[in-house]
This record gives C-alpha cells, structure tokens and sequence, in this order.
C-alpha cells in the first residue's frame, strides 16, 4: 500500500462526500479509490469511515485523522511547489467565512480585486452569522467580530468596529435627542437580537459597564431590519459601525451616546495553526490585510 496514496483517497472520500465524488476528483476507477481506503483501515486497525446507502461520513476518529492529515498533505503539496518554484504564482481553492453584512460590503469587493490579479485561485465564501468551526464545516480562512478565544487559531488583526445607537433625524425631532443612556427609557427602541437583548442594552459609564433598560417597540433578527426600522422613524436602534455606516454618511440616520460606547471590537483574519501557510492562503492575507484595514478606518 502507497500510504500518500491511500490518504489522499481518503481526504477525497472525506471532502467529496462518497467514493463516486472521490473517484471523478481523482481521475481513478471507484474500485480503486474503495480498495486505497480499505486498506488505510486496514492498516491502522480502526474504522474511518460509517458507509450507508444514502452517504458516507467520517467517524470520530476518522474525522481526527482527516484534519491530521489533511494538514500533511497540504504541507507536503506547498513544500514541493515552493521547491519547483511555483510560489510565485499561488494557485488552487480555498474557503473563506464571514458575517452576512460585513462578507458583503467588505469582503467581496476585495475578494473581487483579489481573483482578477490571481486567476488560478478558485475562493468559496461562506456567510453566515452563526459561529462556525474552523476544522468541522473545513474553512481555511474566517472572518471574526470580537475577541478570539480559540488558542489553536493565528489572527491578523485587520481593524475594530463600534457598537452604534442611532436614530432618524425626523424621530428626534419628534421625540429628542437622549443624552445619556438613562433618557432611553423615554424612548421607542429597536431591539436587534444578533447583538443585545430586547430589554437592556449595554454602556460604558464611567469605569464600569451598566445594563440600561430599553422599551423595545420592535424586535428584528437582523441589522438591515433594525436600521431600516430606524431610517422609517419607528425609533432608536443599536448596531455594529460597519452595518450602519451608509445610512450615517447619507444622514438618513444620526450616532447617539457616543461618549458612552464600550472600547472598539477587534476584527481579525484568522486561520488554523500549521506549520507552512499554503501560498494561495499567504497571497490572501497579504493582499486582503491591507486593503480590509483602509476600509474599516474610513467607518464611522
């Protein structure tokens, strides 16, 4: 048995979803594909694979093995790119995940730029407000909102963002301007419930934090809800600098409280630790960083 070899099918079997998917990526007969796997079990004395009539899917300890040696081959494939001299010219495919609002006005158009000065690099973005695992849903790069708590990733920290209470000039001057967090009591609120609660909503007065309560006339699951909800005047709403950054330059909106915003949420480009980065992946970060970075400074 070519371990390489048998690997390689497996990491296929894994990503494709099934040996027929497995075998068309190859460019080898199914028989072969099934036999090179077979074996791999065979020889490590454990199952990697639950096979069904409907799908096939890792088991616990297929699914440690796969991320084990997907990272070998990786690192095998750029070590012997980089010695042909191929770094030069990144190619291959990656995935990239980020929030739905932010993936949208930032990420795709430096995505855009990136794909036209590299045309044999292929990117999926994924997104999606949801948290997501990195090794589980097989995402090489993500863009996250806040502080990073997951020690096996490596950050590139690409800007902040600001939590934002804003609200329709034509509101406030039916209702007023709040000038500090307790007048919110008196207000009509819009409770975005990706980012706080429909009660309370947090500030920074003084040193310490305090919870304000709200009087939420509208609760939304998303910020373009909640923004638009406060452009129409139905009242104050609280969300994330960049999701509200257009409206505040076409003063359909105005920032309130600003002297009672929490300190500014870092924004990182992250990836898995490893021990060589895929050139396709450096080509990336190098091209993405500093152009991210300009975007977020220009937010309000």
């Amino acid at each position: 048995m070519d371990r390489f070899e048998a690997i390689a099918a497996f990491r296929a079997v894994v990503e494709a979803g099934g040996f027929t998917a497995a075998s068309r990526r190859l460019h080898v007969p199914l028989a072969t594909v099934s036999r090179r796997v077979s074996e791999l079990e065979a020889a490590l004395a454990v199952r990697l694979l639950n096979r069904t009539t409907r799908r096939v899917a890792p088991t616990d300890v297929g699914r440690q093995f796969y991320e084990a040696s997907r990272r070998i081959l990786d690192d095998l494939g750029e070590a012997e790119r980089a010695a042909a001299g191929e770094s030069s010219d990144p190619r291959g495919e990656f995935v990239v995940t980020a929030p739905i609002v932010f993936g949208r006005l930032h990420l795709v158009p430096v995505i855009a730029t990136f794909l036209a000065r590299f045309p044999a690099i292929n990117i999926t973005l994924l997104l999606n407000d949801r948290p997501v695992s990195l090794i589980d849903d097989q995402i090489d790069l993500a863009l996250r909102i806040g502080e990073l708590g997951d020690s096996s990733l490596v950050a590139t920290r690409v800007g902040n963002v600001r939590t934002l209470v804003c609200a329709a000039p034509g509101y406030l001057a039916r209702r007023g301007t709040p000038a500090r967090p307790a007048d919110l009591a008196r207000h009509d609120c819009i409770a975005f419930t990706g980012l706080a609660g429909s009660r309370e909503w947090p500030f920074q007065i003084g040193r310490k934090r305090h919870m304000i309560a709200i009087h939420a006339r509208l609760v939304v699951t998303t910020a373009e809800a909640a923004i638009e909800a406060a452009i129409a005047g139905v009242g104050v709403t609280r969300v994330l600098s960049y999701q509200v950054a257009a409206a505040i330059k076409e003063r359909r909106v105005r920032p309130l409280l600003r002297d009672f915003e929490f300190e500014p949420i870092p924004v990182h480009l992250a990836h898995l630790s490893g021990r060589l980065i895929p050139a396709k992946l450096r080509a990336f970060l190098d091209f993405a960083t500093p152009r991210l970075r300009s975007r977020l400074q220009s937010a309000p």
